[in-house]
């Protein structure tokens, strides 16, 4: 690992084994807990889609259409449905951003973008343009959306950007945004073992290619080198460099930044590696390695990393590859109600707000909601 001091960015080195760090939440992040009210109208599966300052959107992990909103102390606020095949509704929903300056949630599908208010009423609705399916919406600012077209890693390179600045009004693009992409199938990784060409796949592991951090937007390709940073005047720079680079021979690995802190970059890495079963050595399957690392920026080094929540007695790991956030919510994670209160029981809760949370629960109750937030 390399810190560019003069240039500002770090280098990874994606074949090297890094020592091993062990990290406390709490230490770095704030905690909140949101047990979303349970009512007879009000009976969710917790799969979270947005939070912000005010209010938390949930839906089902089915895809019944149904879409909660309650408010960030977990009161039940409103529930409505628009699935359907009209031009008002949607039929499934991958993501849904929220501006609560102005009141609207703009909720993303495979082929067009739908602007709602909070109580479910239509506002507007514009397309994804012909070849281009946005995966990922961002705040940019009052008036326009940061978006990535997650075609474009598959492509293998085009002569389009894969992040573009919409009108949120209408979807018409204010800018691309220009980036070095590399010529190569992402999709396929060749690994030569004992002469054996063995192919994989990347379908289970994706990088997160938008993050929101300090008042600009970390942006991630699989087909470029370079992690950027984006600022609101437009200007970019590089954040994080990666080696070997994507098109060479033995680039077998690839990275997504996950969380970045004032102290602690995180970065997920993902290895296709021969796993040998049996007796043969040439009896080979292949299989994903993962492993988190995270860039200390007051020790300047990178380390191995697992992450470990105070809230608990006994040591429960943190996953923050989550769902990301916006403004100052980094990360969330469901946690069922059963599971709480049998943590309870077990007397493993350290937290007094949430042994709070878990005395009142029943087990069949809407989950409860960890928000990540960044410290201020």
């Amino acid at each position: 690992m390399t810190v560019c001091e003069s240039e500002g960015f770090i280098t990874v080195d994606l074949t090297k084994t890094y020592p091993k760090k062990e990290l406390i939440l709490h230490d770095f992040m704030d905690v909140e807990y949101v047990a979303l009210e349970t009512n007879d109208d009000f009976l969710c599966q917790g799969i979270v889609l947005a939070v912000g300052r005010e209010i938390v959107i949930v839906k089902n992990q089915i895809n019944d259409g149904d879409l909660f909103v309650f408010d960030r102390n977990g009161k039940a606020l409103q529930k409505f449905n628009r699935k359907g095949q009209g031009g008002e509704e949607y039929t499934g929903i991958s993501g849904i951003t929220l501006d609560e300056d102005y009141g609207e949630m703009y909720v993303n599908t495979y082929n067009k973008i739908l602007v709602y208010d909070f109580f479910g009423n239509f506002k507007r609705s514009f397309p994804h343009p012909d070849g281009v399916r946005y995966g990922n919406l961002c705040n940019f600012d009052g008036e326009y959306l940061i978006c990535h077209d997650s075609n474009f890693d598959q492509k293998g390179a085009t002569d389009k950007s894969p992040f573009v600045i919409i009108s949120k009004q209408d979807g018409s693009v204010k800018k691309e945004i220009s980036m070095a992409c590399q010529e190569k199938d992402t999709a396929v990784i060749k690994i030569n073992h004992n002469g054996f060409i063995m192919i994989g796949y990347n379908t289970n592991f994706s990088p997160i290619p938008v993050i929101s951090y300090q008042n600009s937007w970390i942006i991630t390709s699989y087909l470029s080198d370079t992690v950027f940073q984006y600022f609101p005047d437009q200007s970019m720079i590089p954040f994080i460099v990666r080696t070997p680079p994507v098109n060479s021979k033995n680039a077998d690995s690839y990275f997504t930044p996950v969380l970045l802190s004032e102290r602690y970059y995180f970065l997920q890495t993902q290895k296709k590696e021969p796993e040998v079963r049996g007796t043969n050595p040439n009896d080979a399957t292949l299989f994903y390695r993962i492993t988190d690392l995270v860039y200390d920026r007051q020790e300047k080094a990178i380390y191995e990393s697992t992450v470990f929540n105070d809230d608990y007695s006994n040591k429960i790991t943190v996953d923050m590859l989550q769902k990301k956030g916006q403004d100052e919510i980094a990360f969330w994670e469901k946690i069922e109600a059963y599971q709480l209160v049998e943590a309870l029981e077990r007397g493993e809760l350290k937290n007094d707000k949430l042994k709070e949370i878990a005395a009142r629960l029943d087990l069949e109750d809407n989950p409860v909601i960890m928000l990540v937030k960044h410290k201020r």
